[in-house]
């Protein structure tokens, strides 16, 4: 059993086949249990009906799809047009210099399915258009599925600042489904550790990481960079803290043990 908090931020970690997605979808009533319940404010979710249930919710998968139809059709979906809620969810998620530099702007045709002009977008685009499609919707739950899934480096940064300043300037609850230690270290507030379709345990990140980092390393998961650095150094004598878990903390660790050595 596990429970999320409305406007927390939840990862779902676990190697392929661990059963993230199939939670995911289930969640999002793709999928029906075949045990147990799963309640939202008490209420089982397969009694609500289905319409008012996908309100509430958006779910991006790592399969995206971007429909043969205009960028506006892609964002508002089924729901009806509002300019300056379009506006403002293409600049949330930093699609909106993108629509601009089309011929068509938001009347341009996605893919080349039905159209030999058609825009074809970038992987980092196509994710932004998905932000956007999201941000419109004004749903109270976002569940994002290996959301940087074949990103660059930059590209991963950027959807992931982008998901911080959602969950910041919005009240809306985050649920992201992903493989990376590292970048649910620095964005979950709760992750729960998913192997062979089964919760192994959950917590906030340091205490997974701290407090686990042997049994996971057993299900073939990696531990986050910062915390493999700070153990080695403190196997070699330095006298750091064994929970840090970014970059900056690390950082001002060492500072700290180095003007310290520095006084002797």
């Amino acid at each position: 059993n596990f429970h999320i908090n409305a406007n927390e931020k939840i990862a779902i970690v676990g190697r392929n086949g661990a059963g993230k997605t199939t939670l995911v979808k289930l969640l999002c009533r793709l999928y029906s249990p075949t045990e147990g319940t799963i309640l939202i404010n008490g209420f089982d979710i397969c009694r609500y009906n289905k319409e008012e249930y996908y309100k509430l919710i958006t779910a991006v998968f790592q399969d995206i799809n971007v429909i043969a139809f205009t960028v506006k059709e892609n964002i508002i979906g089924s729901a009806d047009y509002d300019e300056n809620r379009f506006v403002k969810s293409a600049k949330e998620a930093n699609f909106y210099e993108k629509i601009q530099s089309l011929n068509n702007k938001e009347n341009s045709i996605l893919t080349k399915i039905i159209d030999k002009e058609g825009v074809e977008l970038s992987g980092g685009e196509k994710q932004r258009l998905m932000m956007a499609r999201a941000i419109y919707k004004e749903g109270s739950l976002i569940i994002l599925d290996e959301p940087t899934a074949g990103l660059d480096p930059g590209g991963r940064d950027e959807i992931f600042n982008l998901i911080k300043k959602l969950h910041r300037d919005n009240n809306i609850t985050i649920i992201l489904s992903s493989h990376s230690m590292d970048d649910m270290a620095k964005l979950a507030q709760t992750i729960i550790v998913m192997n062979h379709g089964k919760i192994e345990f959950m917590g906030t990140p340091r205490e997974v990481f701290t407090s686990h980092a042997a049994r996971l390393r057993e299900i073939g998961l990696d531990v986050p960079q910062v915390l493999e650095l700070a153990t080695k150094l403190r196997n070699k004598g330095f006298d750091i803290r064994p929970d840090l878990l970014t970059v900056e903390e690390i950082k001002d660790e060492i500072l700290k043990v180095m003007r310290g050595r520095k006084k002797c």
